[in-house]
């Protein structure tokens, strides 16, 4: 059996390339899925010297819920208007009033491992601050 060189040249010269859709819809998709799981979503806004200031970006602000919950790793000191408050501590986390979030102060320092509070005006600091159940 010959092989027909020149009917091969033809055939060659004659076709168009073609672009597989699959495969590239494949591709497509997984980079999709690995940018979605590698994205970081909103969290309080921390510089580069460890301290965070302003209000905390909270993930659920719906409903009427009197005190949020602030978890910070490792949480050891909380400060309220100078006042010592580190015994309402409970697992690394502290449930702050929705009114000093609105209208007070909140500075998150991480290398601290602290979260310092400035309530507004006529807030008692023991009731900015609340033990997590």
């Amino acid at each position: 059996m010959a092989i027909d060189i020149k009917r091969h040249k033809e055939k060659i010269t004659k076709s168009e390339p073609e672009i597989k859709l699959v495969p590239f819809i494949d591709i497509l998709f997984t980079l999709l899925i690995f940018l979605v799981v590698t994205s970081s979503f909103g969290s309080a806004s921390v510089d580069d010297t460890g301290t965070g200031s302003g209000k905390p970006n909270m993930t659920d602000t719906t409903g009427d819920a009197e005190y949020y919950l602030i978890p910070v790793a490792g949480l050891e000191k909380v400060i309220v208007n100078g006042q010592d408050m580190s015994s309402e501590i409970s697992g690394n986390a502290i449930g702050v009033h929705a009114k000093v979030l609105d209208q007070g102060e909140v500075q998150i320092k991480t290398q601290e491992h602290a979260i310092i509070i400035k309530t507004p005006a006529g807030m008692d600091p023991k009731e900015a601050v609340h033990k997590p159940q």
